[in-house]
């Protein structure tokens, strides 16, 4: 009988404690109160860290101290950027609840500690987890309407339909946005797929997609524009007084793009991305804006999805990219091709073979005996190839004019294979 009491004792206060931080929460959303109010109540309560994520895992807002945060660590659960591996989370002393509203996930809710977590607190954490779908719906609407403000804002301005500089300064301070600086405009696409998902799906990869750059780019300061266009995120990415030299901005731009990317784990969407150069001020951004389009362009035609591409190192492509995509622009482009590399240009295994020959040629500069090293063929084999490139070709070995039509032609078979 004293165990059945005890059992109903121990029940009622679980309860009580379960509908006392509801009822915390709920006035800490209805105070105006943000994410991380909520994972400091809860973590308060139930004597839990607690994390709120993204549905792939990219922190928001949290209460964890460093034992909730070497926990983590000990069990891998956070990759070297930071995002909590949601997927891998199984149970025990470690929990995630799916913050949901309408059928849609919004976020995950992360709990830890040194101790299982009972059923008695996983109740609780998700009564903690429906509140935090209120704020967030709330949040999310508010934040579509800026989104898209400040979206046709930037978009105005990167086309030239915004001329006066003063003015566009003083707006986008309005945004928080610093574009006095130097900086490079970022463009990244989610890479085309042959998933058969709604269009629902691809809208819900897009925004989390944005999420990511928004919240990375905050990491590198709080002033950096980030906007949607739906099909592409856009990123002004500033560079310090002492990244002015290219190497030191592709540097800066690889940091976000591996934060971004992850360890592409959590359901996250491969996807490619092209880089302005330098920036000086608002007046150089339409013009960044259609170099950093046209890289990611031409960077996803020659090296496929899941590239980052800059500007500055397209060299000849930048030309190539200029004919218009087009019958007519193809045709002309195929026309060159096929009359500069004659049988070299057909889709067989031999040509392909030969191309690849002709273009470790053209890396040594001739050099037989460098390109019979480097595709481990014996010196005199190579010897029997330049000849027989030279029968289909003309005298590459001696004309430097020759050797540059080809070249150009074997890039404009590369993007346009």
């Amino acid at each position: 009988m004293l165990i059945s009491d005890d059992r109903e004792e121990l029940a009622s206060a679980a309860l009580a404690r379960v509908d006392a931080l509801h009822t915390g929460l709920t006035q800490i959303v209805l105070e105006g109160g943000n994410l991380g109010g909520i994972a400091a109540e809860v973590s308060r309560v139930l004597g839990v860290g607690v994390a709120f994520t993204s549905t792939d895992g990219r922190i928001r807002a949290a209460a964890l101290d460093d034992d909730h945060q070497a926990l983590l660590t000990e069990q891998d659960l956070v990759d070297p950027t930071g995002r909590v591996r949601v997927e891998r989370i199984g149970g025990g002393d470690v929990h995630v609840s799916r913050v949901a509203a309408g059928g849609v996930e919004l976020a995950r809710l992360v709990a830890v500690r040194r101790e299982p977590i009972s059923a008695d607190d996983v109740h609780a954490l998700e009564r903690a987890a429906a509140v935090a779908a209120l704020l967030i719906t709330r949040e999310e609407a508010v934040t579509a309407v800026e989104t898209k403000y400040q979206g046709d804002f930037l978009r105005d301005l990167l086309l030239r339909r915004t001329a006066d500089q003063a003015y566009v300064a003083e707006h986008a301070e309005t945004f928080g946005w610093d574009l006095s600086r130097p900086m490079v405009v970022v463009v990244a696409e989610i890479d085309p797929s042959d998933d058969l998902a709604s269009g629902a799906r691809r809208r819900q990869w897009q925004q989390r997609f944005s999420a990511a750059w928004r919240q990375v780019a905050a990491t590198f300061a709080p002033d950096i524009a980030t906007v949607d266009f739906s099909s592409e995120v856009v990123t002004l990415l500033p560079l310090g007084d002492g990244d002015l030299e290219p190497l030191a901005g592709h540097d800066v731009v690889r940091r976000a793009v591996t934060a971004v990317a992850g360890d592409k784990g959590g359901g996250r969407r491969p996807f490619s991305v092209g880089v302005s150069r330098i920036a000086g001020g608002i007046e150089d951004l339409p013009t960044a804006y259609a170099q950093a389009r046209r890289a990611v362009e031409v960077g996803r035609r020659i090296r496929g999805g899941g590239s980052t591409t800059f500007f500055d190192q397209l060299g000849v492509h930048r030309l190539i990219a200029l004919i218009p995509d087009t019958p007519a622009g193809s045709a002309e482009l195929g026309a060159f091709v096929d009359d500069v590399l004659g049988p070299l240009a057909e889709a067989t295994t031999e040509a392909a073979d030969l191309r690849v020959t002709l273009q470790v040629l053209l890396d040594t500069n001739f050099n037989v005996a460098e390109a019979a090293r480097l595709q481990f063929f014996h010196y005199n084999t190579m010897r029997y190839r330049v000849s027989k490139l030279e029968r289909l070709l003309g005298p590459l070995s001696t004309d430097p004019h020759l050797r540059l039509d080809v070249a150009v032609a074997l890039r404009v078979l590369e993007i346009t294979a």
